[in-house]
C-alpha cells in the first residue's frame, strides 16, 4: 500500500522514465465511451467534417494542457492540489481543491454508472437477465476493482493500467472490425453542416469531456519521476498517451452515429450499452469486458486523485481512507442514478459544462504560474502558512471566483433544468440571450481559461520572482496545516499515514 499522501516524494522514491506515463493515460482514455462522444458531438447539429475538426482540436489541445500541468508534478514531486498552493496560498488553495474533489468524485461516479448500465445491457441481449440483480452485481464488481486500486495506490494503479491498456486496445480493434459494416458513408456525408457557434459548442464540450476533466489530476502521476527528467518529454508523453485512443475512437464513433439516427438516440440513454447493437452475440461478453475495463481504468485514476484532493481540503485522515470515503460516495451516487433517476445525458452534459468552467479557470491560473517559474518549488513552504507561498493569496482566489462567475454567465444547459440560471451574460453582451445562436457555444469555458491565464500572467510575475529569490525554507515553523508536520528536509513527516 502506498504510504505517500500529500507529501513531497523523497529522492530515493523517484523513479521511472517519462515514456511510462503513456500507460496510465492511455489506459484511462481507451474506453469505448470515446465512441459515444461521436454521437454527442453530432448532437450539436453539425456535420461530420465539422465534428471531426472540433474533436481533434478539442481532444489534443485539452490533453496538451494536462501535459503542461504534469511538468509541475515533475518539478515539485507533489500532487497537483499541493503544487496549486504556490499560486493560491496554503489555505487559499482549499477553494480549487474543493472544486477538484467534486469533479473527480463526479467523474468516477459517471464511469461506474456507465459500466453498470453497459453490463446490464449486454446481459439482457444474451438472455441472461439485465434487471436489478445484474445491475447490483455489476456495481459490486466494478466498485471493488476501483476502490481497491484507489486504496492501495500508485504502484498497483500503474500495473493495472498497463494490463488494461493491452486488453482494451486489442478488444477495441476487434469491435471496430466487427462494427465496420454498420457504417454508411452516404448517410454520414449527407449530414447537414451547422453554424460556427454549434461547432464551437461541440469543441468546448469535447474539451471538457476529455482533457479539462483531467487537468486537476495531471501532476499526480508525474510526481514520482526524477526531477532531472525533461519537461518536454513529460508533457509530450502525457498528451500523446491520453489523446491517441480518444481521437481514433471519436472518428469511428462519428461514422457510426452519423450512419444511424436510432443509434444516436439510444446512446443518449445508455452511452456504452447502446453500442452492442452492432455486434454479433458471440462478441458480447468480450465487449462487456472491454467496456468495463476501460471505464474502470478511468475511474481508478479519478478515485486516487479525488482522495488526494480531499486531503488537500484539510481533512485529516490517511490517503487510503480518503480514497475509501470517496468510494462510498461513488457507490451512493451510482445507486441513485441507476435505480432512481432518469435522463442520464442531460445531467452528464450539465455536470461537465458547469464544473468545466471553474476547472478551466484554475487551469489558466496554474498554466500562467508554471510558465512564470524558473526554479523548483520549495518543499517545506508548500506546507507552511507562514512560508513564501503565504496563507491566502487573495488575488488568485478572486480571479478564480470572478472568471468562474463570468464563465457561468456564458454557458447554458437546456437539458438540465436545475442549471437554467446559467447564461445570464448572453443577453447583456449582445449574444442573443439563452435562446440565441451563441447559447450552445459554451463560450464560458474558453473565456474562463483565457481570462484567468492572462490576468495571472500580467499580475503575478513580481510575486513569483520574490518567491524564487527567497532563501530555502528553514525547519518548519509553528504555523502549518493540521496533520502536515514537515521535517527539516521539507518532506512530510506524516508519510507513514498519508496525511
Amino acid at each position: 500500500m502506498e504510504a505517500n499522501g500529500l507529501d513531497v516524494i523523497a529522492d530515493a522514491e523517484r523513479k521511472g522514465r517519462p515514456a511510462q506515463l503513456f500507460w496510465p493515460w492511455f489506459g484511462s482514455n481507451v474506453s469505448v465511451l470515446g465512441l459515444s462522444y461521436g454521437s454527442f458531438a453530432l448532437g450539436f447539429g453539425i456535420g461530420f467534417w465539422q465534428a471531426l475538426a472540433a474533436g481533434i482540436v478539442g481532444i489534443v489541445f485539452s490533453f496538451l494542457l494536462c501535459g503542461f500541468i504534469a511538468v509541475a508534478g515533475k518539478r515539485g514531486s507533489a500532487p497537483a492540489m499541493v503544487l496549486s498552493r504556490a499560486a493560491f496560498g496554503v489555505r487559499g488553495n482549499r477553494l480549487p481543491s474543493a472544486v477538484s474533489w467534486v469533479l473527480t468524485v463526479g467523474w468516477e461516479t459517471v464511469l461506474v454508472i456507465l459500466a453498470t448500465l453497459a453490463t446490464a445491457t449486454v446481459f439482457d441481449r444474451l438472455g441472461w437477465g439485465g434487471g436489478t440483480g445484474t445491475k447490483i452485481a455489476a456495481l459490486v464488481v466494478v466498485s471493488v476493482l476501483t476502490v481497491l486500486a484507489g486504496v492501495i495506490g500508485f504502484d498497483l494503479i500503474m500495473r493495472m493500467q498497463t494490463a488494461i491498456t493491452v486488453v482494451t486496445a486489442a478488444l477495441t480493434v476487434v469491435y471496430v472490425v466487427l462494427a465496420a459494416d454498420e457504417i454508411h458513408w452516404e448517410s454520414v456525408r449527407a449530414l447537414p453542416s451547422g453554424s460556427a457557434q454549434e461547432v464551437i459548442g461541440a469543441l468546448v464540450f469535447l474539451m471538457t469531456g476529455f482533457g479539462l476533466g483531467w487537468v486537476n489530476a495531471a501532476a499526480d502521476y508525474s510526481r514520482y519521476l526524477p526531477r532531472r527528467t525533461r519537461g518536454a518529454a513529460v508533457a509530450g508523453w502525457t498528451a500523446f498517451g491520453a489523446s491517441a485512443a480518444p481521437v481514433v475512437l471519436l472518428v469511428f464513433g462519428l461514422l457510426l452515429a452519423g450512419s444511424s439516427k436510432d443509434l444516436s438516440e439510444a446512446i443518449a440513454a445508455d452511452p456504452v450499452g447502446a453500442l452492442t447493437g452492432a455486434l454479433p452475440g458471440w462478441f458480447l461478453v468480450p465487449f462487456a469486458l472491454v467496456a468495463v475495463l476501460g471505464l474502470v481504468g478511468g475511474a481508478v485514476l479519478d478515485i486516487y486523485s479525488s482522495g488526494l484532493a480531499l486531503l488537500a481540503l484539510g481533512v485529516r485522515m490517511p490517503r487510503w481512507a480518503a480514497a475509501a470515503v470517496d468510494g462510498v460516495l461513488m457507490v451512493a451516487g451510482t445507486v441513485y442514478i441507476v435505480f432512481f433517476s432518469e435522463g442520464f445525458l442531460g445531467s452528464f452534459t450539465g455536470f461537465l459544462t458547469t464544473l468545466g468552467v471553474p476547472v478551466a479557470a484554475w487551469c489558466g491560473i496554474m498554466l500562467a504560474d508554471i510558465a512564470l517559474r524558473s526554479r523548483p518549488y520549495d518543499d517545506g513552504d508548500l506546507f507552511s502558512r507562514n512560508g513564501r507561498y503565504g496563507d491566502v493569496r487573495w488575488l488568485p482566489v478572486a480571479v478564480l471566483a470572478v472568471t468562474t462567475a463570468a464563465g457561468w454567465g456564458l454557458v447554458t444547459n437546456a437539458a438540465a433544468g436545475w442549471l437554467s440560471w446559467q447564461g445570464y451574460l448572453l443577453g447583456p453582451l449582445g449574444l442573443g440571450g439563452t435562446a440565441g445562436g451563441w447559447a450552445s457555444a459554451n463560450l464560458g469555458v474558453l473565456a474562463a481559461l483565457v481570462l484567468a491565464f492572462a490576468v495571472t500572467l500580467l499580475t503575478q510575475r513580481g510575486r513569483i520572482r520574490a518567491q524564487e529569490s527567497a532563501p530555502p525554507s528553514l525547519p518548519p515553523g509553528p504555523v502549518r496545516e493540521p496533520g502536515e508536520a514537515v521535517d527539516g528536509t521539507g518532506t512530510s513527516a506524516s508519510a507513514a499515514t498519508g496525511a
